[in-house]
């Protein structure tokens, strides 16, 4: 008999989520999907440039349902235009690709769940916390 496989990826694998920063973005797009709500944003830098992101949220809807956090609330709450702060960790690959640990909306709110906590504001600094030096992924530790 055939049963279904269930599997899980780990954040850490494609996201140094030990080193989180903080900026403050504009919505582009928010997809509340499964297995991980998407969000696109833009953030403003030094000398006006704007960098256009990438994102996955590490939460799930099923999470953020229960938080109170339904589909209709969190895109109103994240609709294109909206002014937030985000907690993230950049991609291991470095770009502007991330994961967003917790979201803060203008008034101080907390949307989606997800906390933050230890992050260093980066807000205006080119590229975020990009990976410096060699990239090593984990499970290449020992690799040659």
């Amino acid at each position: 008999m055939a049963m279904p496989a269930f599997a899980h990826h780990g954040s850490s694998i494609s996201y140094d989520t030990s080193k989180s920063w903080t900026t403050w973005a504009t919505v582009v797009k928010f997809s509340y999907m499964n297995p991980h709500p998407t969000m696109k944003f833009d953030r403003t830098v030094k000398d006006g440039v704007v960098e256009h992101w990438v994102s996955e949220l590490l939460t799930n809807p099923s999470m953020m349902a229960r938080q109170g956090w339904t589909l209709k609330k969190t895109e109103e709450a994240l609709h294109p235009g909206s002014r937030v702060k985000l907690t993230l960790a950049t991609s291991r690959a470095g770009g502007f690709s991330g994961i967003v640990l917790a979201i803060e909306a203008e008034n101080g709110e907390a949307v989606g769940g997800g906390r933050a906590s230890g992050a260093v504001d980066l807000d205006g600094v080119p590229g975020g916390l990009q990976p410096t030096g060699a990239i090593v992924l984990p499970g290449q530790e020992n690799a040659q």
